[in-house]
């Protein structure tokens, strides 16, 4: 878990507030027995994640892919190719969809809008650093070239909720 009291105090607000604004249909779904708490999903969301990404093109069509996320700081990370279609259509309209499903056991459904954390000109965002030292620890340091090949994203939640009927059942098996 790399959030801080504060990070994980704003999650649990976000999963609080989006919930109680969600369709009675789906507060019958999603309910107090059936989600997780800010600092239990935290810990469930460790190490790399496959995200379903749901993108929109100029003419408003949507486009969903597929992506390795990482959940930091609260918050969906993830990478793809500068010249992926996703990072084109996330480039001229932030908006973003999100979906990590393990079966029965877990989904974690997002909407926000991405911030490009190192746009190929232009500053890069103050987290890069950090966030980049994460990505070589974890995928390798010379996979690829890390300034040119690859375009990361965070994810600012405005809505999320967690199905989980089960806590147990995630704690039991490793990693995303």
């Amino acid at each position: 878990m790399r959030e801080t009291p504060e990070e994980l105090d704003a999650l649990q607000t976000l999963l609080d507030t989006s919930l109680a604004r969600s369709t009675s249909h789906l507060r019958s779904i999603i309910n107090a027995e059936r989600t997780l708490t800010a600092e239990q999903l935290t810990g469930v969301l460790t190490g790399m994640c496959t995200l379903a990404l749901s993108t929109v093109t100029a003419k408003g069509e949507p486009r969903i892919s597929a992506v390795d996320g990482h959940f930091l700081h609260g918050k969906w990370h993830f990478g793809t190719a500068r010249d992926a279609a996703k990072a084109r259509h996330l480039a001229a309209r932030p908006s973003a969809s999100a979906a990590h499903l393990r079966g029965e056991d877990l989904g974690v459904f997002t909407h926000g809008t991405v911030e490009i954390l190192n746009p190929e000109h232009g500053e890069p965002s103050p987290d890069w650093p950090g966030l980049l030292a994460y990505v070589k620890d974890f995928y390798g340091d010379d996979t690829f070239d890390w300034d040119s090949d690859v375009v990361y994203f965070r994810l600012h939640p405005h809505w999320m909720s967690v199905y989980a009927p089960d806590l147990s059942a995630l704690t039991t098996e490793s990693g995303g």
